[in-house]
């Protein structure tokens, strides 16, 4: 064992509160796929004209086609050590709260399989952009679990709301939305209760979420670091391990 890993687990070991603010650097180790994806339509295609409220009113069958690809190719990926590590530290006893910019839930598939047959929800995580397995109503903003298949055949066969009839739209956020003020406000809670914060496999880059991190730090906690590169947050960290999640977040966290 490393003397940085040493000083990582005795900071994990001695924290009373813990936050973990996740990127998509956990989940690339589950094989989940980029925007654009090795080839096919998707190729002529850029994210920020397909993820888009504008390209949604425009062409929401296109939108719908492209989302139900992208659940197929999530749907194929599992949770890897990383997330199971987490899921179950999360669950073993000392409060944790999990905030990921990931919007392929298999924080919440590994919470479930961590659970067994027991309560997954103090390992449930709070996804601060929303969710590829949920849809949304565009009309009155009622969440269902999403459909098992989308008929992209027509607009007219596209998946509407039992309760108002509007258009359903799978629960991420957009480009040019802005993030629920609800969700943020509960990340930063946590964030700001804890006294250490576990920062995984993000660039810290994208705000507000690399900012949860700072009110850990703002309120006298300790921010620990597992990443395959440093990032902006490298030299407030009080250990950087460097390496990938799966590998290294077992033994961060085991007891």
């Amino acid at each position: 064992m490393t003397q940085e890993m040493s000083r990582a687990r005795r900071l994990v070991a001695e924290a009373g509160r813990v936050v973990v603010l996740s990127g998509a650097g956990i989940s690339a180790e589950s094989g989940v796929p980029t925007f654009r994806g090795e080839g096919g339509l998707w190729r002529s295609y850029r994210p920020e004209e397909l993820a888009t409220p504008e390209a949604f009113a425009r062409d929401p069958r296109l939108v719908w086609e492209w989302y139900a690809w992208r659940r197929e190719l999530v749907a194929s990926c599992i949770p890897n050590a990383g997330h199971l590590a987490l899921a179950r530290f999360a669950l073993a006893g000392t409060p944790t709260a999990i905030v990921t910019q990931n919007v392929d839930g298999l924080h919440t598939r590994a919470a479930e399989e961590a659970a067994g047959t027991g309560d997954p929800s103090p390992a449930l995580p709070i996804e601060v952009h929303g969710a590829i397995h949920r849809d949304k109503c565009s009309g009155c903003d009622a969440r269902t679990p999403a459909l098992p298949e989308v008929d992209v055949s027509s607009p007219q066969a596209l998946p509407r709301c039992a309760e108002c009839e509007g258009m359903l739209r799978p629960d991420v956020v957009w480009f040019g939305e802005a993030l629920e003020s609800e969700v943020v406000a509960h990340a930063f809670r946590v964030a700001h209760e804890a006294d250490l914060c576990l920062v995984v496999g993000t660039s810290a880059v994208v705000h507000p979420a690399a900012s949860v991190p700072l009110a850990t730090l703002q309120n006298g906690g300790t921010l620990v670091e597992v990443n395959l590169e440093r990032t902006p947050l490298t030299g407030q960290a009080e250990v950087t391990l460097l390496g990938p999640a799966g590998e290294l977040l077992p033994e961060l966290l085991a007891g």
